[in-house]
């Protein structure tokens, strides 16, 4: 299946400032990014990135280049043919199992909510549907598909629910993750210690 997978080289995952700098971000993205596009791959799909500007080395797959709202450019890449998927590049902990689950999924449409009301991947099937990224666009996605009357499969995996926003997250892709991101971070030195009961990632931990 032709699958789109957005990616910022600009400025990734600006909310990890706090703990990555500018260098560190733009790697861990890549890395993210390579992941995402493996468990693409794996699950039968054709991966192309829509990039917000050009890519800086090389990368395994197609890139187009859209400095436009994400809520435009993949409106074009839908309106360009389908079946078509969108899957985002920071999700760190997806596999080819659970791609491979978005793409078996019924109905016209098919979405893979975010676990802070996003949407964080989708397969378009039929025409009509218009996409909107601002807010909680999982909410917003179900009532454009009624809208069109396109019915809808709703596609419940934590391995496409945990994007990677916050340093939060990171805790989740050192516990679960497998790929290149976990590789990453433990690379850079980061580990796991618990804080007043809870987990949290620090350097050199």
């Amino acid at each position: 299946m032709r699958t789109v997978v957005p990616f910022d080289p600009r400025n990734p995952n600006s909310r990890l400032s706090p703990v990555l700098d500018d260098e560190q971000r733009r790697s861990f993205a890549a890395a993210m990014l390579a992941d995402v596009l493996d468990a693409v791959r794996g699950a039968g799909g054709d991966p192309t990135i829509l990039a917000t500007a050009p890519l800086d080395g090389d990368v395994d797959a197609p890139v187009s280049v859209d400095d436009r709202s994400l809520s435009e450019a993949v409106q074009d890449e839908i309106d360009a043919g389908l079946p078509v998927a969108v899957v985002m590049a920071d999700l760190a902990l997806t596999t080819p199992e659970a791609v491979g689950r978005l793409f078996d999924a019924g109905g016209s449409v098919a979405l893979a909510p975010g676990t802070a009301g996003g949407t964080n991947a989708l397969v378009v099937r039929e025409p009509g549907f218009t996409v909107d990224y601002h807010g909680a666009s999982f909410r917003d996605h179900l009532v454009a598909a009624e809208r069109a009357d396109l019915d809808v499969s709703v596609v419940d995996s934590f391995q496409l629910a945990v994007d990677v926003d916050d340093e939060s997250d990171l805790v989740d892709v050192l516990v679960h993750g497998d790929g290149r991101a976990r590789d990453w971070l433990a690379d850079a030195g980061y580990g796991l210690t618990v804080r007043d009961g809870e987990p949290v990632i620090e350097p050199n931990a």
